[in-house]
């Protein structure tokens, strides 16, 4: 059986424009990507505290688009801010019909995200909060640990991160609905 393809996400976001990357691989423990794709996206909404969702989900499923489809799909932030509060990977796991599982890996606490399991990685005192819907959130985390990469972030998380901040605004932005 083959290793899962996973793509991880990220979107940067400058003036009134956003650049949202992915970076596609196989199996958690890759350290090499297998695809990359890079979109512009125009009329971005306002951010607004515990409404994240609204501004990042389109350019999401946008970058989305532009590549294989996913058989895991990993946000930088939260799937559930707690109980009863979907966060942005609940958002698009729905917009994904609920058939692709998503996990969220988020560098800060959120102090009602009870259900996040820190995972401390390389010699970082600080930990990484993940969630998931459509995967075991304890499974989740333990395959965010295995990631390859010895500091707190795994490589290719770091990377699509890198991608989205430095990469060129691309020739045709597309509008963020």
């Amino acid at each position: 059986m083959d290793a899962p393809l996973l793509v991880c996400l990220d979107v940067d976001y400058r003036a009134d424009v956003a650049v949202a990357a992915g970076i596609w691989f196989r199996g958690w423990t890759a350290e090499i990507e297998e695809a990359q794709a890079v979109a512009g996206f125009s009329g971005v909404a306002a951010y607004e505290p515990g409404e994240f969702y609204r501004r990042e989900l389109p350019c999401l499923r946008g970058v989305l688009r532009d590549g294989p489809q996913a058989d895991i799909v990993i946000v930088d932030g939260y799937v559930s801010l707690g109980q009863g509060h979907p966060g942005l990977g609940a958002y698009l796991h729905e917009a994904l019909a609920r058939k692709v599982p998503v996990v969220g890996v988020a560098k800060t606490a959120y102090r009602s995200a009870t259900d996040a399991v820190e995972v401390r990685r390389g010699q970082s005192g600080s930990p990484l909060f993940v969630t998931a819907i459509g995967i075991e959130v304890a499974l989740a985390a333990q395959e965010v640990q295995r990631m390859h990469g010895t500091y707190r972030v795994p490589t290719l998380l770091r990377a699509v991160d890198q991608l989205a901040r430095h990469a060129a605004m691309p020739d045709q932005v597309r509008p963020a609905i």
